[in-house]
């Protein structure tokens, strides 16, 4: 049986649960880039740079979007803050979803820049993801198991 962690009188169980396997949805298709570049290659006789494109533009955008993230934190305050980790969290599984959807196209088109896009916004929706489901984690339930709950999920 699963402990509830409870602060204040609430039960932080069922959401825990919701951002875990969320953790486990983006973690399963990040290592399905791997199994995308063989057919990739393939498909576009692609040499071994353009083939590795294929990572540099998912984990690229990792880097572009905490980039974006921290420059608009610090111009104009933490976007988290003022949206909230409910609407962060849609937002990042919008943009993921979106760069999920772009794959159809892409591959009805038969167009490898397609497929670097869509990878890239997939990416920059596990940035949002990540930036938003981390710190929320850490405030669902006792600050002093925070670390523990985030290497759970």
């Amino acid at each position: 049986m699963i402990n509830e962690v409870k602060t204040k009188g609430r039960s932080y169980t069922v959401p825990l649960i919701t951002i875990t396997l969320l953790f486990f949805m983006w973690g399963f298709i990040t290592c399905m880039n791997d199994i995308l570049i063989p057919y990739l290659k393939q498909l576009f006789s692609l040499t071994f740079f353009e083939s590795m494109l294929v990572q540099f533009c998912f984990f690229g955008a990792y880097f572009i979007g905490s980039l974006i993230y921290f420059l608009i934190s610090t111009t104009s305050g933490d976007p988290i803050d003022k949206v909230g980790y409910k609407k962060g969290i849609l937002f990042g599984i919008f943009l993921a979803a979106l760069g999920c959807v772009l794959f159809y196209p892409a591959a009805s088109l038969v167009s490898y820049p397609l497929f670097l896009g869509a990878l890239f916004i997939l990416g920059l929706g596990f940035t949002v993801l990540q930036i938003t489901a981390n710190a929320y984690v850490s405030l669902l339930g006792p600050e002093d198991s925070a670390s523990s709950r985030l290497n759970m999920t």
